[in-house]
């Protein structure tokens, strides 16, 4: 069963709550794989603990949403400001994981966004 599928079973959420959590959970993937491959370069350093926080921070916010936490909005709110500024640094580099890891922050940064204000 794919990831949609299974976020298209919690009752109770609405299409843009669906849609956040699959951008945090594609966030938190692509965020830690861009961070794996800044590993052990010094001048990657800033990046690589930047997507960390991000992926630990929107998987987190997947789980709260999935289970519609009181908390769930506090946390979005720091979701998308730490995704931006990873999207930021991110797109900085030319790196390949860096680019598709900038990209896919700034889809987040604005689900998470949506989320926080709602």
């Amino acid at each position: 069963m794919s990831l949609t599928e299974t976020v298209d079973r919690i009752e109770g959420l609405s299409d843009d709550q669906r849609e956040c959590i699959e951008n945090c959970n594609e966030a938190a993937e692509a965020s830690e794989w861009c961070a794996d491959e800044c590993l052990g370069d010094p001048d990657m350093e800033r990046c690589a603990r930047l997507c960390r926080d991000v992926a630990d921070l929107t998987s987190l916010h997947a789980r709260f949403m999935a289970r519609r936490s009181q908390y769930s909005s506090t946390l979005a709110a720091a979701c998308a400001e730490a995704c931006e500024a990873c999207a930021e640094e991110c797109g900085k580099h030319d790196a390949t994981h860096c680019q598709v890891c900038a990209e896919v922050l700034q889809e987040c940064a604005e689900s998470c966004r949506g989320m926080a204000d709602a």
